[in-house]
């Protein structure tokens, strides 16, 4: 008997029936125009920021977020963020990216 290989969630488990989400006192909403990522061994690290473009040599990143996840973690959240823009693109047509991302050797990347 071959072992079942899954990645992300199982259909097959049983869901709960109810999901309480609870914004804690210190949550808060904001806007980002950049996504810094740094991978590690044990974890990635998300900063949210704005960028700001000076001029082409000049960029600002003001980060105001950063968020830790495990590779699981991240992997897990990389195929949600497919599956909702698969559904977006279905409805609304396909997000175009007008820049492709320079190879920073080996900095952080940078989304923009």
């Amino acid at each position: 008997m071959a072992n079942k290989v899954t990645i992300g969630i199982d259909p097959e488990r049983k869901q709960p029936d109810q999901i309480k989400v609870v914004l804690r006192d210190d949550y808060r909403e904001d806007y980002a125009n950049s996504v810094q990522v740094n991978a590690s061994v044990w974890d990635f690290l998300l900063r949210f920021g704005r960028l700001k473009v000076k001029s082409p040599e000049k960029l600002t990143f003001s980060s105001f977020a950063g968020i830790y996840m495990s590779p699981q973690q991240a992997k897990a959240l990389h195929l949600v963020l497919a599956q909702n823009i698969a559904q977006y693109e279905a409805t609304f047509g396909e997000i175009r990216i007008e820049q492709p991302q320079a190879d920073l050797g080996g900095q952080p990347t940078f989304v923009q």
